[in-house]
C-alpha cells in the first residue's frame, strides 16, 4: 500500500533525490500547511533520522542511524513509500497462490511454512523457477504436489539443480519421474553431489548411452549411485568386469544396489570355487542369471550341500549343471528338488545317470509337478512306457521343453496318419525328441515322405530322425540330388545321416565319374 505521511527532519540529513527500485521516495519543500504536520517541539532533544541504502526488495532496505544535532532550521518531508508489512503480505499472498497451483490449500501451506520458515524468505522467482524445473524433468501434478509437501526443501536445496540439469540435458529427461521423486524426498540434499559424475563413470567403463537411463530407472539411486562414493562404484564395475561386469549390470542394474566386500565378492567367489577357479565359465553363469546374486550366499550353499549330499554329485558336475541351468538355484529344494530327485531315482537311475539327466533335461527341476510333469506323465504311460523305469525318466526328460498341448497334437499326428499307439512308443524309443517337434512341421514332412518320395509313413518306424531334418535345406535338397542317380528307393538313413561334407564329397565324386 502507498501511504503518505509528512515528517519533520532536517534539512541535511537525507539527499535531494532516493529511489527505490522502480518507486522514487521523493521529498518536497516545507509545506507548511501539510494536512497532517507534525510539528518539532523547540525544546526536543537531539534526535535520530534515516537514510535508505542499499535497497534490494520492493520492501526491505538498510536502515543507517545518524545522530544529528539539533537543527537550527527545520522543514516537513512528505514520503511515499511502500508499506513493509503491505509488501509481505502481498509477497505471502502470492506465495500461497503459487503452492495452489500444485495442489496445496491454505491450511496445507501455513503449516508448510511454519515448519519451514526459509521459505518465507526464499524468493517467489526462485521456488516458481524450481518448481518449473521439477516439472521439466517430468515432475507434475499429484507427484509434484507429494513431494513437495514430503521434503520442502526441494524448493531451495542448491545441490538438486545440478541433478535436474544433467538429467534434462545429457540424459535427455528418460530417467523416470518416479525415480527421481523417490531420489529427491529420501535423499538428503548433499547425497546428490557427483550424481552426474557417477553416471559417466558408468558411461565411461562401456555402458551404453542408449542403456544408461534403462539402468538408472532399475536400480535403487540412493544404493546404488547417491550412497557410494566414485572409488567405492569404481571398485564395483572393476571387480566386475573380469565376469562381464558391464553386460550384467545393463541385464540386471539391481546389482549395483548390493554391497561389494559384504554381497557381490563372497557370492562370486563361492561360485568362482566351485568352478575350480573357472573365471570365463562363472562370468558365463552370471551373464544367464545376473539374479542369481539376488539370492543369499547360505541359500547357494545349501543347495549345493543338497547336491552333494541326497544326489552324490561332485563339486565340478554340480557346477556343469548350474552353468547349463543356473535357475536351478531358484527351485525350491524342498518342494521342486527333492521330489523330482527321488522320483528319478525311483526309475532307477543312479549318480551318474542323475547328473547327465539333469544336463540333458535341467527344465525337469523347475516345472510344474500338478499342471504340467503329472499330464506328461501321463501321455507316456498311456502310449506304453512302465513307470519306474529308466525309459520312462529318458522319456520325461525329452518333453520337458515343450508343451502338454503340443505333445498332445503330435500324438494325435501321428495316430491320424495310421500309427498306434505301440508305433509312437517304438518311435520315441528311439528318436525321444519326436514327441516335443512342432506338430505342422512334421505334418509338412511326413505329406513330404508320403508325395513326393513315396514311402510308407511306416518307414519312420526304423528310421524316426528323419522328422528331425529340416525339410527345405536337408530333405529336399538331397533327396532331388540322390534320386537322378540312386533312384526313389534310397535309403532315408543313409540320405539324411550322412555329414554334410561327405555328402558334398560323394557328390563330387560322382559328379567326375560320369564325367
Amino acid at each position: 500500500m502507498v501511504a503518505a505521511i509528512t515528517v519533520l527532519t532536517d534539512s541535511f540529513c537525507l539527499p535531494s533525490s532516493v529511489f527505490l527500485n522502480s518507486h522514487a521516495l521523493t521529498y518536497s519543500p516545507p509545506k507548511l500547511q501539510s494536512p497532517h504536520p507534525l510539528y518539532a517541539s523547540p525544546t526536543a532533544r537531539p534526535r535520530e533520522c534515516f537514510s535508505l541504502i542499499n535497497v534490494n526488495t520492493t520492501y526491505r532496505t538498510e536502515l543507517r542511524p545518524l545522530t544529528c544535532p539539533q537543527p537550527a532550521k527545520r522543514f516537513l518531508l512528505q514520503c511515499s513509500y511502500l508499506d513493509p508489512p503491505t509488501a509481505f503480505k502481498n509477497e505471502t499472498g502470492m506465495l500461497f497462490s503459487l503452492f495452489r497451483e500444485i495442489g496445496l490449500n491454505e491450511n496445507e501451506t501455513d503449516l508448510l511454512l511454519d515448519k519451514n520458515p526459509t521459505l518465507r524468505s526464499t524468493s517467489l522467482d526462485k521456488i516458481r523457477a524450481r518448481l518449473l524445473a521439477l516439472q521439466s524433468v517430468g515432475i507434475n501434478g499429484f507427484a509434484l504436489y507429494r513431494l513437495v509437501t514430503k521434503c520442502p526443501s526441494v524448493l531451495i536445496a542448491e545441490e538438486i539443480d545440478s541433478v535436474i540439469g544433467f538429467v534434462h540435458d545429457d540424459l535427455e529427461g528418460k530417467v523416470e519421474p518416479a525415480q527421481l521423486e523417490r531420489l529427491f524426498s529420501t535423499t538428503g540434499a548433499g547425497f546428490v553431489l557427483g550424481f552426474d559424475q557417477k553416471v559417466n563413470l558408468l558411461l565411461h567403463h562401456g555402458v551404453p548411452q542408449e542403456k544408461i537411463a534403462h539402468v538408472l530407472n532399475n536400480v535403487n539411486l540412493i544404493k546404488a549411485i547417491c550412497s557410494k562414493s566414485v572409488e567405492e562404484l569404481e571398485r564395483t564395475i572393476t571387480f566386475l568386469k573380469p565376469y562381464h561386469g558391464i553386460e550384467i549390470i545393463v541385464r540386471r542394474p539391481a546389482i549395483l544396489n548390493y554391497d561389494l566386500d559384504s554381497q557381490l565378492i563372497p557370492k562370486i567367489q563361492f561360485l568362482e570355487e566351485l568352478s575350480g577357479g573357472d573365471e570365463d565359465a562363472t562370468g558365463t553363469v552370471l551373464r544367464k542369471l545376473p539374479a542369481i546374486l539376488s539370492y543369499s550366499l547360505e541359500h547357494m550353499e545349501g543347495h549345493v550341500e543338497f547336491l552333494r549330499s541326497y544326489v552324490g554329485l561332485s563339486d565340478p558336475e554340480i557346477f556343469k549343471i548350474i552353468l547349463v541351468f543356473p535357475n536351478m538355484v531358484s527351485a525350491s529344494k524342498e518342494r521342486k528338488l527333492r521330489p523330482r530327485i527321488e522320483f528319478l531315482k525311483q526309475c532307477e537311475l543312479n549318480s551318474n545317470d542323475i547328473f547327465k539327466f539333469l544336463t540333458r533335461a535341467p527344465l525337469f527341476l523347475a516345472l510344474s509337478f500338478e499342471d504340467n510333469l503329472a499330464h506328461k506323465l501321463g501321455f507316456l504311460v498311456k502310449i506304453g512306457y512302465e513307470y519306474r523305469t529308466k525309459e520312462l525318466a529318458v522319456a520325461l526328460g525329452a518333453v520337458t521343453r515343450t508343451s502338454c498341448e503340443n505333445m498332445q497334437k503330435v500324438i494325435g499326428l501321428f495316430l491320424s496318419y495310421g500309427l498306434s499307439c505301440e508305433d509312437i512308443y517304438a518311435m520315441s524309443k528311439k528318436h525321444p525328441q519326436i514327441l516335443q517337434y512342432n506338430p505342422s512341421s512334421l505334418e509338412e514332412k511326413m505329406v513330404y515322405l508320403v508325395e513326393e518320395m513315396g514311402r510308407e509313413v511306416r518307414e519312420l518306424l526304423t528310421f524316426p530322425a528323419f522328422l528331425g531334418y529340416k525339410l527345405d535345406d536337408r530333405i529336399k535338397h538331397r533327396y532331388e540330388v540322390k534320386k537322378k542317380t540312386v533312384g526313389k528307393r534310397m535309403s532315408l538313413n543313409k540320405l539324411l545321416s550322412v555329414s554334410a561334407n561327405r555328402f558334398s564329397t560323394k557328390k563330387k565324386a560322382k559328379s567326375l565319374v560320369n564325367d
